[in-house]
Parts: C-alpha cells; sequence; structure tokens
C-alpha cells in the first residue's frame, strides 16, 4: 500500500519524448506502485515472467507514473475492489496516484451486491470518487437459477439511493460468455436497472459485450435514460452513429490504444466529441504500450494520450472535453 500520496512526476519530459500509441517508453524510476511492495529494487527495474493468480506468465510490475495532463480528467470506470499486479492499494491511495497523472476523479463500477456495497462505502469515504450499483449481466443468469435475482435487484435499488451514488452499472447484455438459455434473465436484469436508474435520476453505464442488437433494442423499447453511457465502448463506426444520433456517452478503455483495433479507432474518429469519456476497466484493459501489465485509474492517462494522437487533437483541448463530458454526467467530483 502506498505510504503518502506522490509529490513529484516521475517523467522528466526534456529526456524523454512522449512515445507513439504502440511505443515502448524510455526506462523509468520505479513508481510507488511497486516500490510500496518491494516489487522493484533499482533504475528501470522490471519483473518479467512472475506468474499471476491463474498460473500466466506475465510483468505484474504496474507501469511508469506518467507526465501530468495538461487538464484534469476523469476515469469514468474502475474496480478497485478487484486487484492485479504485485501489491494492494487502497481506494484513497490509488486516487491519490492517479491525481499526480492528472485523473482527478474515478467512477468506482458495481458488479454485484458486494462490490456495489463497496463502491457505495468508497464513494462516501474518499473525495473524488462517486459510485456505481449495479448486477454485471453474467451475474443475473447465476442469480436466476438460484432464485434470488429479484432479491438482489431489490438490493441494487435500496442502494441506489444512497449518497455518491450517480450511476446504475455496470449492467446490459454479454452474448460472449452466457449462453442461450441465460440470456432471457439477463434483459430482465437489464430492464430492471433501467427502471431504478430512471427512478434514482441515475446516469446508466452499459456493458455491451458482443450484443449491439439486443442492447439497441431493449434501449428503443424500454427507453434510455437521459444519460446513457456504454461503458468500454466496442463498437464500430455505425454504433458511433446511433450514439452520436440519440446523444449516448461511449467510453473509450485502453482498448482503443491496441494495434488490432481498427474498427474501434474508427469509432473513436466518429464519436461526437462532446460525447466522449475515457476509463481504464482497471485492473483489465492496460493500455499500449503496455498491454497485459496491471491496470490503474492512472493509466487512463496513457489512453487519453493515445486518443489524442488517433485524433490528431490538441491534448489538452481532448482533456478539457473528457472532464467538461464527464461532470455532465455525473455532476460535480
Amino acid at each position: 500500500m502506498i505510504e503518502t500520496p506522490l509529490s513529484e512526476s516521475l517523467w522528466n519530459p526534456g529526456e524523454r519524448p512522449e512515445p507513439a500509441v504502440g511505443e515502448t517508453p524510455a526506462a523509468y524510476r520505479p513508481e510507488p506502485y511497486a516500490l510500496a511492495a518491494g516489487a522493484a529494487s533499482g533504475e528501470g527495474t522490471e519483473r518479467r515472467g512472475d506468474t499471476d493468480v491463474h498460473g500466466q506468465k506475465r510483468n505484474l510490475v504496474f507501469p511508469a507514473l506518467p507526465e501530468p495532463l495538461p487538464h484534469p480528467v476523469v476515469d469514468n470506470h474502475t474496480h478497485l475492489d478487484m486487484q492485479d499486479g504485485l501489491v494492494r492499494v487502497s481506494v484513497a491511495d490509488a486516487l491519490a496516484t492517479a491525481r499526480d497523472a492528472s485523473v482527478t476523479g474515478l467512477v468506482q463500477a458495481g458488479c454485484d451486491v458486494e462490490s456495489s456495497r463497496f463502491a457505495v462505502a468508497a464513494a462516501q469515504a474518499v473525495p473524488g470518487v462517486l459510485a456505481g450499483v449495479a448486477l454485471h449481466p453474467n451475474e443475473a443468469p447465476e442469480l436466476a437459477r438460484a432464485g434470488k435475482l429479484e432479491e438482489a435487484l431489490r438490493e441494487i435499488d435500496a442502494l441506489a439511493a444512497r449518497d455518491r451514488v450517480r450511476v446504475v452499472g455496470e449492467t446490459g447484455m454479454d452474448r460472449a460468455q452466457t449462453p442461450e438459455e441465460g440470456r432471457a434473465a439477463q434483459e430482465e436484469s437489464f430492464r430492471a436497472h433501467l427502471e431504478i436508474a430512471e427512478r434514482h435520476g441515475l446516469a446508466l453505464q452499459i456493458h455491451d459485450r458482443d450484443a449491439h442488437e439486443d442492447v439497441l433494442r431493449i434501449l428503443r423499447d424500454a427507453g434510455a435514460p437521459e444519460r446513457t453511457v456504454f461503458h468500454c465502448f466496442s463498437g464500430d463506426p455505425e454504433l458511433a452513429a446511433v450514439c452520436n444520433e440519440n446523444g449516448w456517452y461511449m467510453s473509450f478503455a485502453g482498448t482503443v490504444t491496441f494495434k488490432n483495433a481498427k474498427p474501434l479507432q474508427a469509432a473513436l474518429r466518429v464519436a461526437d466529441p462532446a460525447l466522449v469519456l475515457c476509463e481504464t476497466d482497471a485492473p483489465f484493459l492496460t493500455p499500449h504500450p503496455f498491454r497485459g501489465r496491471p491496470n490503474a485509474p492512472y493509466m487512463v492517462n496513457w489512453t487519453v494520450r493515445g486518443m489524442a494522437q488517433l485524433l490528431d487533437a490538441d491534448l489538452e483541448t481532448l482533456c478539457r472535453q473528457i472532464w467538461e463530458n464527464s461532470v455532465a454526467v455525473y455532476g460535480e467530483f
């Protein structure tokens, strides 16, 4: 755990030019995430071949803290209750580190009742953190089989009324991990979340994995909340155009910087700038040039830089737009 917030940049812009998307940056001083666990022992030290909990060989050292951005941004979606890498970091320390990279607010997203309770507690304890509460679409079939879906939805409804809860999410549809027989429960849960968001006047964060047609059908049928966000946007330019037409927000994660993400990058270029958000979905989806390594809210910095390069946009202008969009969706952090 980090003992104190960071107070100095670990990047010397005069010596190390900003890397292009997909390039590996120059060697760096070990950052506090690594130092806190004794994971790094010297200048530029990296551990390669560490084994994670799934038995996979990975570099489990957190990437370097980047130079601050020219304007603060928000990590629109993260999971600080799910941690990766060689250290465990508190919500307060994760945000302190993120602030040194100009990521000054974050949305802690719930995926089940337990993680939604965690999100509420984190948001109420740490200024700069807002909460999302929901049942992940892949949770819904399991709860339905156990006869507990209605009970869990009642709990999410109650949590949605708590202070500093600003969004219902993540909820939605997932055809990648849920077989056909579980999709009715997914849809039931998704429709219930839409109603909860509307009744509490909250934004909605959608999980949409290989399920664009289902999600659009349900949104059009049931009606989308005024502030609807496609979390970890995974669509193409056609879906981006639909979002533009409906005023739905698109939140881009580290996947937009992946070399093989051409349709997603094309979607970013189509997206209305007033509807663009950015997120980590940490501990997943770490952006290039660190794909496969642990992720954390400060890494939004790298994704925003990659987005600016892909758009050939002024970095400060993009940061300001992301900040303004985030406040428009969630209110003040």
